[in-house]
């Protein structure tokens, strides 16, 4: 079955797993996803994620969940853009989320980053979600 909207089951099962207290999920592995979960590891959402062949020329990513005194690190991540209603925003725009504790993701130009980074180089984009 094909997937319509690649990142948001990537935040689903993220997610989810927190949820069920998982301590790692599978995804299939795309590059969006890659850049994607990259940007949650350089913010500290998640402790890490690697690629792994299952047979080939088929790859799925494990996501290593990140907890805090047994308390998921991500307490709140939703889509934005969705494939029906793509969000573009400026950098002058770009709201900063829960008083500039949470972040936004977006997908720009310049590859895929957080706001702070897309502050810093000064380029707007697709607001592909938020995290707190």
């Amino acid at each position: 079955m094909a997937i319509t909207d690649p990142v948001g089951d990537l935040l689903t099962r993220i997610r989810n797993g927190q949820a069920a207290r998982l301590d790692s999920v599978t995804v299939p592995a795309s590059r969006m996803r890659s850049s994607v979960l990259d940007v949650l590891q350089r913010e500290g959402y998640i402790r890490g994620w690697f690629e792994e062949e299952m047979r080939p020329g088929i790859k799925e990513i494990r996501i290593e969940l990140k907890y805090d005194n047994g308390r998921p690190v991500i307490k709140d991540i939703r889509r934005v853009s969705t494939p029906g209603r793509r969000v573009y925003s400026k950098i002058r725009e770009l709201p900063r989320h829960f008083n500039g504790l949470g972040i936004s993701i977006l997908s720009t130009p310049r590859g895929v980053m957080s706001d702070a980074e897309a502050r810093a180089a000064n380029v707007g984009g697709e607001v592909l979600c938020k995290v707190f």
